[in-house]
C-alpha cells in the first residue's frame, strides 16, 4: 500500500502520471519522446526552420519588449532564443530534450550568440538553476504541451520568475484550428492530451488575467520565404507585469 502524497508537487506528479508517455506528459519520458521527434532534423517541421516568431520581432520592433534578461521556456532548436541573443538580451533557455538542446547549441554557435541552455523541466529548474528575474519570458509551443494540473506550475514559474515591469509571450495552438479542443474533464478520462491542446482567446485572458494584456491575436501567416515564423493557427499573447505586483495579482510590498 502506498501514500505517497503529502505536497501540491506530489499532486502533481501523480497526475502527470494519469497520460500516457508521449509528448503529453511533463516529464522525462517526455524528454525521450521529443528527442525522437528532433532526430530527422530535414523534417519539413515548419517550427524546425531558423526563424524567430514573427510576433516576437514584431514586439520588439514596435519597443513593446525592450533588452534586458530574457527566459525561453521549451526553446527547441533555440530559434527564438538565439534571435534574442543577437539583439544583446542575455538569454537562458530550457528544453525537455537534449536532442533540441544539442541542435539549438550549434545554432548559436553558427550565429555568434552566447545563450546558457539548459536541458530538463523548467518546473524543477525554477529556483535553482533558473536564478532571479527575467525581464522577458517567452513560449513558443511550450505552454499547449501541458496537462490542466501543470498551469498551477506554470503561473508559479511567472510568479516567481517573471519580473516587475517584464513581458510575458506566448505563442499556443488556438482552438478550433489545431490541437485538442476536449474540456480538462474529458482529457483527464481520456488519458492523453492528442498532441496538444487548442484555446480561445477568453481562455487565455483568463488563465493570464493576473497579468496586463498588451495584445492578443493570431500569428500571421509567413511565405515560405520570409525570414520569420508564423502560422495562422496559432495565438499569440504578450501581457506586462505591473511594476508594483505579482504575476497572481498580490502586491509585491506586501510580501
Amino acid at each position: 500500500m502506498s501514500r505517497g502524497i503529502r505536497t501540491m508537487e506530489d499532486v502533481l506528479q501523480l497526475l502527470d502520471s494519469l497520460f500516457v508517455p508521449t509528448a503529453d506528459r511533463w516529464t522525462a519520458q517526455a524528454g525521450s519522446w521529443w528527442d525522437s521527434f528532433y532526430t530527422d532534423r530535414s523534417k519539413p517541421v515548419p517550427f524546425f526552420a531558423a526563424k524567430p516568431d514573427e510576433n516576437l520581432v514584431s514586439y520588439l520592433d514596435r519597443g513593446l519588449i525592450t533588452q534586458g534578461r530574457a527566459l525561453d521556456l521549451g526553446c527547441g532548436p533555440g530559434r527564438n532564443a538565439v534571435h534574442l541573443a543577437s539583439l544583446g538580451f542575455d538569454v537562458d533557455a530550457v528544453d525537455l530534450s537534449p536532442a533540441a538542446i544539442a541542435w539549438a547549441r550549434e545554432r548559436a554557435h553558427e550565429a555568434g550568440a552566447e545563450v546558457r541552455f539548459l536541458c530538463g523541466d523548467a518546473f524543477s529548474l525554477a529556483g535553482s538553476e533558473l536564478n532571479g528575474t527575467y525581464d522577458l519570458i517567452y513560449d513558443s509551443g511550450c505552454f499547449h504541451h501541458l496537462p490542466p494540473h501543470r498551469r498551477i506550475s506554470y503561473l508559479a514559474l511567472l510568479d516567481q520568475h517573471l519580473a516587475p515591469g517584464g513581458r510575458f509571450g506566448l505563442a499556443c495552438f488556438a482552438a478550433g484550428a489545431m490541437g485538442s479542443d476536449l474540456s480538462d474533464a474529458e482529457l483527464y478520462q481520456q488519458g492523453r492530451l492528442d498532441g496538444g491542446l487548442g484555446y480561445t482567446a477568453e481562455s487565455l485572458r483568463w488563465i493570464f488575467n493576473g497579468l496586463t494584456e498588451i495584445e492578443v491575436r493570431r500569428m500571421h501567416d509567413e511565405p515560405p520565404g520570409s525570414p520569420y515564423f508564423g502560422e495562422s493557427f496559432l495565438w499569440t499573447g504578450l501581457f506586462g507585469r505591473d511594476s508594483q505586483r505579482t504575476a497572481n495579482g498580490a502586491s509585491a510590498a506586501g510580501q
